[in-house]
């Protein structure tokens, strides 16, 4: 059974910095792509951020380039999300995503059938 399991959301002033995380279990972590969308109230989901560990590609949208950072530890089946440079726009649940697919792009809420239960990031302004 696929889980994923987010942690490290919080409370943080505009500027700061947090580090979600994602553990993964119940496949082979370098036959997914793993990522992360988030959910503000009254929104749309939005793609955020993906990695795929068989040909390292990434993807980030374009409200989050370069101030958020993909990365994943193999050894530990774990992605994290490092944010940095925080705005009150980047608030909202979190959600850790996993399906199989060969190489990272945007794809939409729909194309990914594993969630995890999601972390909320709150950036005050």
């Amino acid at each position: 059974e696929v889980q994923l399991v987010e942690s490290g959301g919080g409370l943080v002033q505009a500027g700061g910095s947090l580090r979600l995380s994602c553990a993964a279990s119940g496949f082979t972590f370098d036959d997914y792509v793993i990522g992360w969308f988030r959910q503000a109230p009254g929104k749309e989901r939005e793609g955020v951020s993906c990695i795929s560990s068989s040909d390292g590609s990434t993807y980030y949208a374009d409200s989050v380039k370069g101030r958020f950072t993909i990365s994943s530890d193999n050894a530990k089946n774990t992605v994290y999300l490092e944010m940095n440079s925080l705005k009150p726009e980047d608030t909202a649940v979190y959600y850790c995503v996993a399906d199989r697919y060969n190489g990272c792009y945007y794809r939409a809420s729909y194309e990914y059938d594993h969630w995890g239960q999601g972390t909320q990031v709150t950036v005050s302004s």
